[in-house]
């Protein structure tokens, strides 16, 4: 059987280094193995959170701007909109209708949202399964995921076993999650990076912008000369060893643990200075793409979605004929 790995990223503002250590990274590299990948924009889960529709479209672009610019080959790789494939709304109302209402209330992203203030709307409570549709109409056999994620993809597999059950037909196989190796991405605050608490170092920030997010970073108080630093308990330092050479990185872990070591200054320094080389290269390439004038983006985007669709309408088939909508 072929792998083919599903994945969506939300446009839900810009896309900061959680982003690209947590997935984008991943997708990119994933696209040398053999096998079949799906990457699209999560318009339809943006609109839980987001409410203004000129933001949705910027981010959108974006997005698909960014991934082209770090390298994804999209002679190799499908890109698309979510909301360019309506098909996957018919599955999730499919898959809905064979699932236990209980299921959706006890995921832990849904309760974790709520806690954090979010506004407990049906499609927040409904995401898992939107999720699902998402991954089973294109066939995915391998779903790129945080550890976070790891529940939803269960409802996924479950939701593949109920729909066949329920009549009695061998549609969905069930997903496996491919966790990788992404890393946990610190925020300025030593948190998890996220846009929801504010504490995120954009990949396309450049100048005094990158300068002020990264002299964000919360740090100790402790004194050059007098105290021996720890790099194993420094945010700067982890942030750092994101992007910077093994050699590099071990040279700072020496510094930090000498008294010569001049402070965390020399490490935000250092991280501007690796953050420039890792993303110098497609900024160009991004702002070139990101331009209005420019369709590039839109065609990708348009051949992608008709690829994508027309895999999707292959499964929709297969359920309405099952279950007599055809």
């Amino acid at each position: 059987m072929t792998n083919r790995y599903v994945s969506g990223i939300q446009p839900s503002g810009d896309l900061h280094l959680g982003n690209y250590f947590g997935a984008i990274a991943q997708h990119l590299n994933l696209q040398h193995l053999p096998g079949e990948q799906y990457y699209f924009i999560a318009d339809y889960h943006a609109l839980t959170s987001l409410k203004d529709g000129k933001k949705l479209k910027g981010f959108t672009r974006q997005i698909a701007a960014t991934y082209v610019a770090l390298g994804l080959d999209t002679d190799k790789a499908v890109l698309f909109k979510q909301s360019d494939v309506p098909e996957v709304q018919e599955l999730a109302w499919m898959l809905g209708c064979v699932l236990g209402a209980g299921v959706l209330h006890r995921c832990h992203a849904y309760k974790d949202k709520v806690e954090k203030g979010l506004t407990a709307n049906v499609g927040l409570l409904t995401y898992p399964v939107l999720m699902a549709a998402d991954i089973l109409i294109y066939g995915g056999t391998h779903i790129p995921v945080g550890s976070d994620q790891i529940q939803h993809i269960e409802v996924a597999r479950d939701l593949a076993q109920a729909f066949n059950s329920a009549f009695g037909a061998k549609i969905f196989s069930k997903p496996e999650a491919y966790l990788g190796t992404a890393p946990l991405v610190p925020g300025t605050d030593g948190h998890k990076m996220s846009k929801s608490y504010g504490n995120t170092i954009p990949i396309f920030a450049r100048g005094k912008a990158l300068k002020k997010r990264i002299n964000a970073i919360v740090t100790d108080s402790k004194v050059p000369g007098v105290d021996i630093f720890e790099p194993d308990n420094c945010n700067a330092f982890s942030i750092f060893e994101l992007m910077a050479p093994p050699a590099q990185v071990d040279e700072l872990r020496k510094s930090y643990c000498s008294l010569n070591f001049p402070g965390y200054g020399q490490t935000k320094k250092l991280i501007i200075e690796a953050h420039n080389r890792c993303f110098g290269a497609a900024y160009d390439r991004y702002l070139e793409l990101i331009d209005l004038d420019n369709t590039e983006i839109d065609e990708i985007l348009k051949i992608g979605a008709e690829k994508a669709r027309a895999r999707a309408r292959v499964t929709i088939n297969k359920c309405r004929k099952v279950t007599g909508l055809d």
